[in-house]
């Protein structure tokens, strides 16, 4: 009758029939599974890149000013707070001295916390270190300028490993080394600035100390408002990563389980890999190099140029811009070629030949030629800085860029620290000679380490690959084989990214 259902028999349990439909649906799900982890992941390179590195690089600039901007005209620094010539040294070696104990901490928060919350600490504490200088102007107030510039120097140990983090996570394959290039040529750009308008800015009015603590407080002023604006800028413009990654290396990276990630042991495997512990050393004597002829610039020309130091600051500015130059062409030519070893061995070399020919031409008594051989060693010397620290991420992949990086500005403070401590005595008891042949001989050293750093491109290998899967590429010829389990494709690495 209607509105009534008539009963159907329930049938039979048949376990010969369900059982194999539901290991077919199983073979199915795990097949359609594993063609998913097969399958190219999508990339996507976003215009946003170019913004987040704009502001990282501004902050940066100011970070790295504030470093500089006492040193260079330390004679005058000396005459307004009434200390000595090494206590002003100190301002400069604190920056190094503050980042070894808080590199590590600093390198966790940014696994943990990622890219966004450590550019914030980096922008923050450098804004608030620049205000706290412009309450440090009067002639008694050096243990004020002193603590704004280990406020500074800890905002630096937030902001110096970021280069590689930023130009892995937020630009593809074709441009990482470029970025990342670019990136720290953000901080050499500010050593630049300090280099150059310090000296502008504050000349040196010994008669007049009203008058010199008038152009140090404007000086100060300046650089508190400009911190303040770039932290306001980090704010809103840089976040931890893109939404897709611009990368086969970040793709795999960004599927794996993050609860098997351990800070500690990734640690270890950085000091148990025996290629990176010698671009440790020798990142360290190169980058240490730089930061002690830089700190002792102004001692070495005044000794020779009683009253130069407006030249001092330009031939400073010419030091650091050329490194600038030769930063961008040796990222550019990484990404054209990935010669990393044969590159960083390279320019490790012509550095050397740049100091020699600096160390022996300082005391000629003629400007224009220490201005070429001071551009010559910045060229090369400063330009190496960007190459360790891809090649670092190169051989340690698929280790943190931040660790890996965190590590060798590590090892450039502390080489930095003794560099400058020791060469700083040597100049000041002998000679400007003397403490350079100190420094000749150790990046003679660091030539023959990183002759013996073997080259095996784990990055590169993975996004030139055609699985989803890292694997080592044990040569800096792309186009050679390498393991049977890896198959290299040239034109693959233009068929990766899309905008």
């Amino acid at each position: 009758m209607y509105g009534k259902k008539k009963k159907v028999p329930e049938a039979p349990f048949n376990a010969a029939r369900i059982v194999p439909s539901l290991l077919n649906s199983v073979d199915t799900v795990a097949t359609v599974g594993l063609a998913r982890l097969l399958a190219p992941p999508h990339l996507q390179l976003y215009w946003k890149r170019f913004a987040v590195l704009a502001v990282f690089s501004l902050y940066s600039l100011v970070n790295a000013f504030q470093w500089i901007q006492y040193s260079i005209i330390s004679n005058i620094f000396v005459d307004y707070y009434n200390v000595s010539s090494t206590t002003i040294d100190w301002l400069s070696i604190v920056y190094m001295v503050a980042y070894v104990p808080l590199i590590f901490p600093a390198t966790w928060l940014l696994d943990k916390k990622g890219l966004r919350m450590t550019a914030l600490l980096g922008a923050g504490l450098n804004a608030l270190g620049a205000w706290v200088k412009c309450a440090s102007v009067g002639p008694g107030l050096f243990w004020v300028t002193m603590t704004a510039q280990v406020i500074c120097s800890v905002a630096q140990v937030f902001i110096l490993g970021l280069p590689s983090r930023i130009a892995s996570v937020w630009f593809g394959p074709r441009e990482v080394s470029t970025a990342c290039a670019t990136a720290v040529l953000g901080n050499q750009l500010g050593v630049a600035i300090g280099f150059l308008l310090p000296p502008v800015l504050v000349p040196n009015t010994a008669d007049d100390k009203d008058l010199m603590g008038h152009n140090i407080s404007i000086m100060f002023y300046g650089t508190a408002g400009l911190s303040t604006l770039f932290f306001l800028l980090t704010i809103f413009v840089i976040k931890d990563r893109p939404p897709l990654p611009p990368s086969k290396a970040q793709a795999v990276l960004s599927t794996g389980p993050a609860e098997d990630y351990s800070y500690k042991k990734s640690i270890i495997n950085l000091f148990k890999n025996k290629p990176f512990i010698l671009l440790l050393i020798s990142y360290g004597i190169m980058t240490g190099s730089f930061y002690s002829v830089s700190t002792l610039l102004n001692q070495m020309m005044i000794t020779h140029y009683p009253g130069e130091e407006l030249n001092t600051g330009r031939i400073g500015l010419t030091l650091v811009v050329a490194g600038m130059l030769g930063s961008i062409l040796c990222g550019i030519w990484l990404d054209r070629t990935k010669t990393y070893k044969l590159t960083t061995l390279t320019v490790y070399i012509l550095s050397f030949v740049g100091m020699v020919v600096f160390t022996f031409t300082l005391n000629l008594d003629h400007l224009l030629v220490i201005f070429f051989t001071a551009g010559a060693l910045g060229f090369f010397m400063t330009g190496y800085l960007p190459i360790g620290f891809e090649f670092g991420v190169e051989i340690t992949y698929p280790e943190s860029e931040g660790t890996s990086s965190g590590l060798l500005n590590a090892f450039a403070q502390v080489f930095g620290i003794i560099f400058t401590l020791i060469q700083g005595q040597l100049t000041t008891d002998y000679s400007p000679l003397i403490g350079n042949i100190f420094l000749c001989a150790w990046i003679l050293l660091g030539i023959v380490l990183t002759a013996l750093i073997k080259s095996d491109l784990k990055r590169h290998g993975v996004n030139v690959s055609n699985i989803n899967k890292g694997q080592a590429v044990p040569t800096e010829l792309p186009s050679e084989k390498v393991s049977s389990n890896l198959k290299l494709e040239s034109s693959s690495l233009h068929r990766e990214t899309s905008i």
